[in-house]
């Protein structure tokens, strides 16, 4: 049971952007570029590689949240004009892909770190 407590905390932590492994909040230098090694636990960042995996979980994610609310949105009695949704649709999920997109890596990095899996190390 210690095994999963432990990857749950640190997918979570990755998931709010602190270090999967000490806690720490700031582990990103911009947008979605990590720091090279976590300021306090000097975690080494650039060990772990996490390619294309969060933009397909983050895609995924965000196609099934927008799809299924455009569905019961046309097939209300009053579905709002198509103006509005050919505005509202495309920042909402535009904006649901901002949001998720650093959260999912850094808990990509959780998963790694916890595993102990360097993808990046030949």
């Amino acid at each position: 049971m210690t095994n999963y407590n432990n990857i749950i905390k640190s997918i979570s932590r990755g998931f709010k952007k602190y270090c999967p492994k000490c806690g720490h909040k700031d582990i990103y230098s911009s947008y979605i570029k990590f720091f090279p090694k976590c300021k306090k636990c000097n975690l080494n960042f650039s060990k772990y590689r996490t390619d294309d995996g969060p933009a397909y979980i983050t895609i995924f994610l965000v196609g099934h949240i927008i799809v299924p609310l455009i569905l019961l949105t046309e097939g209300s009695k009053n579905p709002p004009p198509i103006a509005f949704q050919y505005i509202f649709w495309p920042i909402l999920s535009i904006s649901l892909c901002l949001w998720f997109l650093p959260r999912i890596k850094g808990a990509f990095i959780g998963i790694q770190i916890f595993l102990g899996d360097k993808s990046g190390k030949s």
